[in-house]
């Protein structure tokens, strides 16, 4: 199988006196890659990544422009990327000028515009836009099996359980069918035609009044 190079995508804050907004936003797009076959390997000065699919082989050392601090960075794996935050080994108020340490311009590593912010917005732009990523991963919500939903519904004032359904306008006739129904009345048009002779009654009655005449 090829070897290819994953899409790196990045962007960063700095803070001089605030560690924690000191930071990296580093993605690597390498989607499908099987668990197993997953590499990550984070120093102070180089993140190495290298995994597969079923029909491509992924790769990339990344050597960074200044050092990192490991233990306070954080990372998050699913099945489209592999996305860091890292922070800053060393707290400055200016932005690293770019993420690799080699001048020299390559294709794969690109502007993250979805977090990027300008240094001199950072005051305007203090959300976390990867707040929530370092949650444990939900396997395609297969962890909903544990969720105790009777819980969750007392929670929300009660359960369905103890709701008093009597209580709700409108719904006092529903169950009471029997009582409900009401006979319904005799058309006008079928009261009369029921009142009057059929055609072979009316004949009968004819001949009768004939012979009665003879």
């Amino acid at each position: 199988m090829s070897t290819v190079t994953p899409e790196v995508l990045w962007a960063q804050r700095s803070s001089a006196s605030e560690a924690e907004k000191n930071i990296i936003y580093l993605t690597i797009n390498a989607p499908d890659v099987t668990p197993e076959s997953l590499k990550l390997e984070l120093t102070p000065t180089q993140l190495i990544f290298a995994g597969s699919t079923k029909n491509k082989n992924y790769a990339v050392t990344l050597e960074f422009y200044a050092e990192i601090d490991v233990e306070n960075s954080t990372k998050h794996v699913s099945s489209r990327a592999i996305e860091y935050k890292l922070r800053k080994k060393e707290a400055k108020e200016e932005f690293w000028p770019r993420l690799l340490k080699e001048s020299k311009k390559v294709g794969y590593v690109k502007t993250d515009f979805d977090k990027w912010v300008d240094e001199d917005e950072q005051e305007e732009n203090e959300e976390d836009p990867m707040a929530g990523a370092g949650m444990p991963e939900m396997g395609g919500m297969g962890g909903m099996g544990g969720m105790d939903f009777q819980s969750m519904m007392a929670n929300m004032g009660g359960g369905a359980g103890g709701m008093d359904f009597s209580s709700l306008g409108g719904m006092g006739g529903m169950g009471e069918d029997d009582e409900a129904d009401e006979e319904i009345p005799e058309l006008e048009g079928d009261s009369t035609s029921a009142s009057k002779p059929s055609g072979t009654d009316a004949a009968a009655a004819d001949a009768a009044k004939a012979e009665d005449k003879a």
